[in-house]
């Protein structure tokens, strides 16, 4: 999966420093704090109505008694739709692979306090639809919504591996964001 997912960033690389166009956007999720996550992204376009766009988060996510601490990598690419306005602005869909690698806890409170350690990677990716605004030539705005999943290992250090819950990050899934952003 490592593999892959390098193979995948470097092709990114490659492309975006071959691009004829000029349009960077670096943007911030603003809703990600919500669950205690911090996601930032860097888009490039490649052609008048394609770009690429990586994105990293980091997160301190608990549930239940499961806590999360990691990062995830999002490699997207994205084609626009709209015939009235170029890339990086209007309608798109966005295929996307996703790699995340967690530290977990799970604690435990009892007749004897004990703390269950686990780390957890995920590999998988989706299909997202979005709109992207550009507002003076400058500043963006970025919503997007799709499913996802996303097939991952455990690798118990102490405990039991159903001690850990792994819903929101194993499995199907919903990915959305309201990003807020500078185009340069």
């Amino acid at each position: 999966m490592k593999r892959i997912l390098l193979f995948v960033v470097a092709a990114i690389a490659i492309s975006m420093s071959t691009a004829q166009a000029q349009s960077n956007i670096f943007k911030i999720n603003v809703i990600s704090p919500i669950v205690r996550t911090g996601s930032v992204f860097y888009e490039r376009t490649i052609a008048a109505d394609k770009s690429m766009q990586l994105g990293v988060f980091y997160t301190g996510f608990s549930i239940e008694d499961t806590k999360f601490s990691g990062y995830g990598i999002t490699p997207e690419f994205r084609k626009y739709l709209s015939k009235s306005k170029e890339a990086p602005q209007g309608f798109y869909i966005a295929p996307f692979m996703r790699y995340q690698s967690f530290n977990m806890t799970a604690e435990y409170e009892g007749h004897s306090d004990h703390t269950d350690k686990a780390t957890f990677k995920t590999f998988g990716g989706g299909m997202l639809v979005g709109s992207q605004w550009v507002f003076a030539d400058r500043f963006v705005l970025d919503t997007f919504f799709g499913p996802n999943y996303n097939a991952g290992s455990i690798k118990v250090e102490s405990g039991e591996e159903d001690a850990f819950d792994t819903g929101a990050f194993g499995g199907f899934g919903i990915r959305t964001g309201i990003a807020f952003g500078i185009k340069f």
